[in-house]
């Protein structure tokens, strides 16, 4: 998959995941579902993501055997940014609230899904060479 191919993917998720944040709070009104922070949290997620896919793209292009390192690489060095932002957002806001946890791992979860999902889909494209 082409850096082009990836990114309008990626935008195109980035809308749907913005169309949902935007939708549930309709759907169940009166219930506190995301943290003040949010889309500070939302793009930081967003970024480091794109961040690691670009990361895996370059170490793939550059060597192809080494492309697993590369991918393992971005994998480590996202979980470690994460990491610190939940560090500092616990310093920042006196505790971690189940309500941040929730938000912060279900946007992880969905990050990380959807980069692996585009990285698997780039390994099939290899082996068919």
């Amino acid at each position: 998959m082409s850096l082009t191919k990836f990114t309008s993917i990626y935008f195109i998720f980035i809308g749907v995941l913005i169309g949902l944040v935007a939708i549930l709070p309709s759907i169940f009104p009166g219930s506190d579902l995301f943290v003040p922070n949010f889309w500070l949290m939302f793009g930081f997620l967003a970024g480091i993501t794109f961040i690691a896919y670009l990361l895996v793209d370059i170490g793939v292009k550059r060597d192809p055997e080494v492309g697993i390192m590369a991918i393992m690489g971005s994998i480590a060095v996202k979980m470690i940014f994460c990491m610190a932002f939940v560090l500092i957002y616990s310093i920042k806001g006196k505790g971690i609230g189940v309500l941040f946890l929730l938000n912060f791992f279900s946007l992880y979860l969905l990050f990380s899904v959807f980069e692996i999902y585009c990285l698997l889909r780039n390994l099939r494209h290899q082996n068919l060479k």
